[in-house]
């Protein structure tokens, strides 16, 4: 198999340049500084190991090459390495957390544990000494700690036990490496030392609590504790603290053999608290017979068994130390250990063998600001390997023609990367405020920058150089920015539902940008701003699109200092929200510019007259499109097809156009399950570039366009992925109903009781769409009817100029499956509208009074009137106006004088409303 015959450094020798999948991993920008870096290979090969949102990364520095362990479904929150190096394992929080056992040196998952702590996942881990053991605490508020054997096939802890919450939130843990029965975990305030053991028929874990020393009992400051180790004379453990001491545990009659295991845990008692230095302890390591401190003022110290100090590693520029891994390579001792004039200061050394190893070590420090360093304990090299975002990556950009990327992070680091061999450039820090959103202008010479404070940078695109002053025209963080066509106009739109446009212009014969106007144009958050050209010149057109359902398109040229002109508000959706849109290319006649919805619907507007022409099914992966963007034509595409790219809130996907709501033509993978912030793609749309917002990331997915065309092409073709979509399919009872329905409106349009010959048809009137559509259960407004009548209607009008008066079924069933709810029926939303317009009864149900609720539906919304609401309510409950009185009282009651009040309860809540009015079955 691939894993008994892996070697190291096998995992760069697999061929990347093919791809089954439309978007592939390619390169990871950033890491997660909250969690350990090791050191896997060290010297010729110098890699290491460490975590990305949801991918564990091996990165062979030297040779600037990646490899990606993916599995993950959510970030990964802990994670451990065997002692040689080879096994790593990882575990992760939130919905169906897992863990998962890697082999290094193939990159082969050789092990995933399925709900271990699916409730709410792992927080800690650790692998024994042999690499035959994991243990792992869960995030729960009541802790569970498991030990397993992972490398048996049961899905089941060899033992486990639960932690009192009066223990504190355990979040670290280690074994014993001299016994694998044993091992420690500690939360701020106390320590857990714990045996363990397993028998054919019962299972057992037992803990011994160590609590916090008080500072009476040691008459000085402890501090709160961060992580613990077994001595190596395995008779005491350690735990350093924040107040730079160590904590002595001593454990009584230790046992290091199984068999010798007894069903009670050791004594263990705290003897005595070492002031090591003043700095907090923020790393704790045993090496060969040496103890290894790290602290927050990124100092590296070796102690030998009695806590003497050896050597101390230091550099000015290292931050709090997050993690220290050493190298299992030993170099050849130096003549002279380094001296106190140089970067690290080295104190005296031991020179028993065991501590001359150690030493001989080279090891990686990882900071909890972000950054990397390679300590090469021969020389004075203190090498900086990587500085990331220390705060969430929200912006970035990709150059209009040459492979450069942007990208901004809240911290206010700015770099540009070359992304085809994966070379830094250049940076530059803004301390003021972080940069919230880049753009690069169309001729690639400018970049904009808008910031959380308000600000924008114009900058040179080359050197990050300010090309003139900033401008502080916004009065809440910008969050989109965009030159035109032209690059004569700069838009920004900020947090305050504003938008401000920017003019370059000629002063003293060289270009300068100056401040044009500004308007608060939207009263709900904005979404998008988008600069097109008009159809009928050159110029410049602008448009923004907000949460409140406008769109909203400005006058340039009539604009003039501090006065935006609007030309046109148009409301796009009726009940949905709009989350982005982009110009749609020009397929056919028509123009149009293409909007996602948080219904999961994509609809096609003309650029004229803003009416919606067609509403499409979109990628229905978990959550509505965010962002999307038309993928720029690569060489090798056919010229007649195009692709869209999209972001939803955890996942970058590619979607192959005309949309028409096949499923198969999207395909969706997730990139940052915290929540993509942004995403760009390349001038030769070869690569999509993902930020990952929080978590401090950056992503590079190589296109693969082939792949999509296949997956398409093996859904089937015309109504076969439609078909797919129906309740039971073609074959279906929803279906064979479906063809009945349309049939009887063939017989009603003719006249049911005519005696003249059928005329038979595969199409019905357009106008009996609707009642089709209420037949088969999908009950839409008088809007969206409108809309589907206009569809058909104008579906052929820019080609032909005539219009559609009728339907045949398979046209209808598209018709159907692109306008009905995407997730179907929802009582969630009849609920939350009852939040909005009901009130709380005496039993604290949420209901609307019978009134109030006749009321709403004759005078807000589409209005019904009385006569048609009393119809449609006799109707569904099934009622028939009874004939009262006397002979002379021959008429009933009309309108809503004909329903009683046993027919609709005085306060409706969702539950009657659905059952008893719409008659219609509640989901358990």
């Amino acid at each position: 198999s691939m894993v008994w015959a892996a070697m190291p450094g096998m995992l760069f020798r697999k061929n990347r340049d093919s791809s089954f999948y439309p978007l592939d991993l390619s390169w990871v920008f950033g890491y997660n500084s909250s969690l350990a870096v090791h050191s896997l290979m060290d010297g010729e090969d110098r890699v290491l190991l460490y975590v990305s949102s949801h991918t564990v990364v091996i990165h062979d520095i030297l040779q600037n090459r990646q490899s990606h362990l993916q599995g993950h479904t959510n970030v990964i929150s802990c994670l451990c390495v065997s002692e040689d190096k080879r096994w790593v394992a990882t575990a992760d929080q939130g919905p169906d957390a897992m863990i998962i056992v890697w082999d290094s040196y193939s990159g082969v998952p050789v092990r995933t544990i399925f709900q271990s702590h699916s409730e709410d996942g792992v927080c800690a881990i650790a692998i024994s000494q042999d690499a035959k053991y994991l243990v792992t605490i869960s995030a729960a508020a009541v802790q569970k700690v498991c030990v397993w054997r992972w490398t048996l096939p049961t899905g089941e802890p060899t033992c486990s036990t639960e932690l009192s919450p009066e223990f504190g939130y355990q979040d670290y843990v280690i074994f014993n490496p001299q016994n694998p029965h044993e091992f420690v975990s500690n939360s701020k305030t106390q320590v857990i030392f714990y045996l363990w053991w397993s028998g054919q028929i019962s299972h057992s874990l037992h803990s011994h609590t160590a609590w916090l020393p008080s500072s009476q009992t040691f008459k000085c400051l402890v501090g709160q504790f961060s992580q613990s180790v077994f001595h190596f004379n395995n008779t005491q453990a350690l735990t350093g603290t924040s107040a730079g001491k160590l904590v002595v545990w001593d454990m009584h009659d230790p046992r290091t053999l199984p068999e010798e295991l007894l069903p009670k845990p050791h004594g263990v008692t705290a003897t005595k608290v070492v002031a090591m230095q003043e700095e907090s302890l923020t790393v704790l390591q045993v090496l060969d017979s040496c103890i290894v401190t790290g602290d927050v003022k990124g100092q590296v110290k070796f102690y030998d068994g009695q806590l003497r100090l050896l050597t101390i590693y230091s550099h000015d520029t290292v931050g709090p130390i997050q993690s220290i891994s050493f190298s299992t390579i030993l170099r050849d001792a130096p003549s002279a250990l380094p001296g106190s004039s140089q970067p690290f200061l080295t104190s005296w050394s031991d020179s028993s063998n065991s501590v001359s190893l150690t030493l001989n070590r080279n090891f990686i420090l990882s900071t909890s600001d972000a950054t990397m360093f390679h300590v090469a304990t021969d020389s004075t090299n203190f090498g900086r390997i990587m500085t990331e975002a220390k705060k969430a990556v929200n912006a970035i950009a990709c150059h209009p023609q040459e492979p450069l990327v942007a990208v901004g992070s809240h911290c206010g680091l700015l770099k540009v990367w070359e992304y085809k061999q994966t070379q830094y450039l250049v940076s530059r820090i803004f301390t003021e405020a972080g940069i919230q959103c880049l753009s690069y202008d169309p001729e690639g010479h400018l970049l904009a920058a808008g910031f959380t404070d308000g600000s924008v940078y114009i900058l040179d695109a080359i050197s990050l150089q300010s090309i003139c002053e900033e401008f502080q025209c916004s009065q809440g963080p910008v969050t989109h920015i965009s030159f035109s066509h032209d690059s004569k106009y700069l838009a920004t739109a900020d947090e305050t539902y504003s938008v401000t446009v920017y003019k370059r212009v000629l002063q003293n014969g060289s270009r300068c940008w100056e401040h044009l106007a500004g308007l608060v144009s939207h009263y709900k958050p904005i979404r998008g701003i988008l600069f097109g050209v008009h159809p009928d010149s050159n110029e410049p057109r602008l448009l923004s699109l907000g949460e409140d359902r406008q769109l909203v398109e400005y006058d340039l040229n009539s604009s003039i200092k501090d006065h935006l002109v609007v030309t046109h508000r148009d409301r796009l959706e009726q009940v949905a929200v709009p989350l982005c849109l982009t110009w749609y290319p020009q397929l056919d006649t028509e123009s149009f510019f293409l909007t996602a919805n948080n219904c999961y619907k994509m609809k096609l507007y003309n650029t004229t007259t803003k009416m919606c022409r067609k509403t499409l099914l979109g990628p229905t992966y978990g959550s509505p499109l965010e962002k999307i963007q038309i993928l720029p034509r690569t060489s090798s595409a056919d010229p007649q097809q195009h692709y869209l790219v999209y972001i939803t809130k955890d996942k970058v996907g590619l979607q192959m156009l005309p949309v028409d709501g096949n499923p198969h033509k999207s395909s969706a993978f997730i990139c940052h399950p915290d929540g993509a912030a942004d995403f760009a793609v390349s001038h030769d749309g070869r690569y999509v570039f993902t930020a990952g917002g929080k978590e401090r990331t950056f992503m590079k997915w190589k296109v693969n366009l082939h792949a999509l065309d296949a997956a398409a092409f093996l859904g089937g073709e015309d109504l076969i992925p439609f078909y797919n979509l129906l309740d039971g399919g073609r074959e279906g009872k929803f279906f064979r109903e479906l063809e009945d329905y349309f049939y009887y409106v063939q017989l009603c349009s003719q006249g049911i009781k005519t005696l003249e010959t059928r005329q038979v048809s595969t199409h019905i009137p357009l106008e009996e769409v609707p009642s089709v559509m209420r037949a088969i259960g999908f009950y839409p407004s008088e809007e969206e009817i409108e809309e589907m009548i206009n569809e058909v209607k104008f579906s052929k009008y820019a080609d032909t100029g005539e219009e559609v008066t009728k339907i045949n079924l398979d046209d209808f069933i598209k018709l159907y499956i692109n306008h009905r709810p995407a997730l179907g029926l929802s009582m969630k939303t009849i609920q939350q509208a009852f939040q909005v317009l009901g009130y709380d009864n005496e039993k604290g149900d949420k209901v609307i009074d019978r009134g109030d609720f006749l009321s709403l539906l004759q005078c807000r919304g589409e209005q019904m009137t009385e006569d048609e609401l009393a119809e449609c309510l006799i109707t569904l409950l099934g009622k028939r106006p009874r004939k009262e009185g006397s002979e002379l009282d021959t008429q009933p009651p009309t309108g809503a004088a004909a329903l009683t009040e046993e027919d609709i309860p005085a306060e409706i809540t969702a539950e009657i409303f659905v059952a008893d009015i719409l008659g219609l079955p509640i989901a358990e």
